[in-house]
């Protein structure tokens, strides 16, 4: 019995199967941050709130969500509800899990960013004679930005890797597709290394991507810096 198979290994490198997969990790990647980045944003804003019951449920979600494993949360999604007479599909479950559980992550993420602008600047903003929501949009929030993107470029990393946990649910990405594969095909150390290469390409090129935005963003903030100081 071979040890290694790289005539398998080759043929399921490029499988259009697999390679769906990839796109559908990269599919729930995508909605699952852009859904958490506005759950998060409401959620960092309760947590700023003067009132305290707004913070009080910002702060119990977070709690629940960042306290509890995500594939408990995505079972309980999928195969709780339904005995309360609520139904999500395969794909509702697992991108209700997956927003729910990044935006308790990425309000932390948020809030900290606002935090760390010098309170200087809304005192500034307010004696300028903007409301807190414009000193928010036009001040605050552009300055925490620069704060805010290596931890969520981190956290997209992350993410990327985290989708395989949805294969519990039977949401066909690629580490259930690999071990659909894996079934039928008994390749099992072949097409688990396939399925570690594509999340090892998908997070490297992301990689490049942030490192290029945080760049970008940094000389962007240098020189309205430097103009400022003029």
């Amino acid at each position: 019995m071979k040890a290694w198979d790289w005539g398998g290994f080759f043929e399921y490198l490029v499988n259009p199967y697999l390679l769906q997969g990839a796109f559908v990790t990269l599919g729930l990647t995508v909605a699952a941050i852009a859904g958490g980045l506005v759950v998060g944003c409401l959620l960092s804003l309760l947590r700023l709130s003067s009132h305290k019951w707004m913070v009080a449920i910002a702060k119990g979600y977070i709690w629940i969500f960042r306290g509890t494993p995500l594939l408990v949360q995505l079972i309980i999604i999928y195969t709780g509800l339904p005995q309360l007479g609520i139904k999500f599909s395969v794909l509702e479950s697992a991108l209700l899990g997956l927003v729910l559980n990044e935006a308790a992550y990425l309000a932390e993420i948020i809030r900290g960013g606002i935090l760390g602008v010098s309170a200087g600047q809304s005192s500034a903003a307010r004696a300028l004679g903007l409301n807190s929501a414009q000193t928010m949009m036009y001040v605050v929030l552009p300055q925490a930005i620069r704060i805010i993107i290596p931890a969520l470029g981190n956290s997209i990393n992350g993410l990327l890797k985290t989708t395989s946990i949805t294969s519990v649910i039977s949401m066909e990405e690629l580490l259930r597709k690999t071990q659909i594969l894996i079934q039928e095909k008994f390749l099992v150390l072949e097409l688990f290394a396939v399925a570690a290469l594509y999340y090892l390409l998908l997070t490297s090129v992301w990689d490049i991507i942030q490192r290029r935005i945080e760049a970008r963003y940094g000389r962007a903030y240098k020189s309205i810096s430097v103009n400022e100081g003029h």
